[in-house]
C-alpha cells in the first residue's frame, strides 16, 4: 500500500432538527457574537427562523449576512469580511448551499487575519488562524461542509480556488429537515453533482487512497439508490437524509482524492453562462466519462457493481452499464441534458475550451490527459 494522508472535518453531526438547537452547541464553543452566512432564498424560505430563535433564547448575539449569490464574486466575500469585522463576530456559520458555505469559510479565514483575499488563492497559501466555523448544508450536493476548498468567481468569467486545511470547519451539521423543501430540479442537479464527486474521486489520478475509495463507493451507493425518490417524493425524509449523507461522504472522498476533467470543463460553463455548478457538472459528465473509458474502464466497472450489485459481464460491459445509467439520469429527472438546453452554441466552444485548459489544478487529476483539441471535442459532444 502506498503511503497516504487523509483529512476531514473534526466533527460531523447527523441529526434531524439539529439546526434548531444550534445555539446550544455554539454556547459550548464559548462564542458570543455569531454571524450566519446565507442567501436570500434560505432566508425567504424561513429555514433560519428556528435557529435564530434558539440564539435569542440563549442570549447569544446573532446576525445574518444573506448577500451570497451563486458562484460568489470577490465583492460578496469582501463585503462579508467587513460585516464580520464590524460586528466583532467570533464565530461564523455557513448555512445554505455550497456558495454560502464557501463564502463562510473565507470570511472565517480572513475576518481576523492580516492576509488579503488575493493572497490566499491556490494550494496552502492561506496562513494564520481562522474564526470558529460551523457549516450547515441545505442542499445535498457540494459536500462543501467537509472540504478544504472554497471557489470564487474572479473577474467576469473565471473561477479560482482557495485550498487549505484551515477551511475545514469545526462542525459540519447535517439536518435533513432543511432539505425537505428543495425543488425537484435542484435536488436532481445537486444530487448528480455529488455523484460526480464520488466518481471523480474514485478515478482520480492523484492521491486516490483506500479511505477515499471506500467513501466514494458508499456515497455512490446512497446517491444512486435515493435520487429518484428524493426528486419524485420530496417529503421522504429518509431519502433526503440518505442524499445528504451521500453528498457528505462524496465530499470527504474528493477533498482527499481531487476531482478531474468533469469539473475542469464544467467550471467555464458556470462562470461564463451562470449555469449552476451541479447542472454544469451534469452537462459535462457523460462526454468526459466516455472519453476516460479507455483508461478508467476497470474503475468504472467497480463503480457499476455498486449501482448494479447483481450486474455480470466483462469490465467493459459493466463500465458501459454505468455510463449508460448516468447518461439517462438527467432526462429521467427532468433537468437540461445538453449545453444547447442552457443557451450554449458551437460558437462558444473555442472560448470554453480555452478557459477549461486553465484549470490545471483539476486536469492533472483526470485519468486520461485532456488537451485543447480534446476539450473542444468534448464540448461539441455535450452540445
Amino acid at each position: 500500500m502506498k503511503a497516504f494522508e487523509f483529512h476531514t472535518t473534526k466533527s460531523i453531526i447527523v441529526e434531524r432538527g439539529a439546526a434548531a438547537q444550534l445555539a446550544d452547541r455554539i454556547r459550548d464553543m464559548a462564542c458570543q457574537s455569531v454571524m450566519i452566512v446565507s442567501d436570500p432564498g434560505v432566508v425567504k424560505a424561513g429555514l433560519l427562523d428556528a435557529t435564530l430563535a434558539n440564539f435569542k433564547d440563549l442570549n447569544i448575539r446573532a446576525s445574518v449576512f444573506a448577500d451570497v449569490v451563486a458562484d460568489p464574486p470577490e465583492a460578496v466575500i469582501l463585503s462579508g469580511i467587513e460585516a464580520a469585522q464590524q460586528q466583532s463576530a467570533d464565530c461564523i456559520i455557513g448555512f445554505g448551499g455550497g456558495s454560502s458555505m464557501d463564502v463562510a469559510k473565507l470570511i472565517a479565514l480572513l475576518a481576523n487575519n492580516e492576509q488579503k483575499l488575493a493572497e490566499v488563492y491556490g494550494v496552502n497559501a492561506a496562513k494564520g488562524q481562522r474564526l470558529p466555523l460551523v457549516l450547515i448544508p441545505t442542499t445535498a450536493g457540494t459536500g462543501s461542509e467537509v472540504t478544504a476548498i472554497a471557489i470564487v468567481t474572479t473577474g467576469e468569467n473565471e473561477k479560482k480556488g482557495v485550498v487549505s486545511p484551515l477551511l475545514l470547519p469545526d462542525i459540519a451539521l447535517l439536518d435533513a429537515e432543511l432539505t425537505l423543501g428543495l425543488p425537484s430540479h435542484v435536488t436532481a442537479a445537486t444530487g448528480i453533482d455529488a455523484m460526480v464527486h464520488a466518481i471523480e474521486a474514485f478515478t482520480s489520478k492523484r492521491l486516490k487512497n483506500p479511505i477515499s475509495d471506500s467513501l466514494a463507493k458508499d456515497a455512490l451507493r446512497l446517491l444512486s439508490a435515493n435520487i429518484h425518490t428524493a426528486c419524485q417524493h420530496g417529503d421522504n425524509i429518509q431519502a433526503r437524509e440518505n442524499m445528504l449523507l451521500g453528498s457528505c461522504l462524496a465530499g470527504m472522498a474528493f477533498a482527499n482524492a481531487p476531482v478531474g476533467g468533469v469539473h475542469a470543463l464544467a467550471y467555464p460553463v458556470g462562470a461564463r453562462f451562470h449555469v449552476p455548478h451541479g447542472l454544469s457538472n451534469s452537462l459535462m459528465l457523460n462526454a468526459v466519462l466516455r472519453f476516460n473509458l479507455r483508461d478508467a474502464e476497470h474503475l468504472y466497472a467497480e463503480l457499476a457493481d455498486v449501482v448494479f450489485p447483481a450486474a455480470a459481464g466483462t469490465p467493459h460491459t459493466r463500465a458501459l452499464s454505468l455510463l449508460n445509467y448516468l447518461s439517462d439520469l438527467a432526462s429521467e429527472l427532468g433537468i437540461p441534458k445538453s449545453l444547447r438546453d442552457v443557451g450554449i452554441s458551437e460558437d462558444d466552444i473555442a472560448l470554453l475550451a480555452e478557459d477549461a485548459m486553465k484549470q490545471s489544478r483539476l486536469l492533472i487529476n483526470n485519468p486520461r490527459e485532456i488537451h485543447l483539441a480534446d476539450a473542444i471535442a468534448l464540448y461539441k459532444e455535450a452540445l
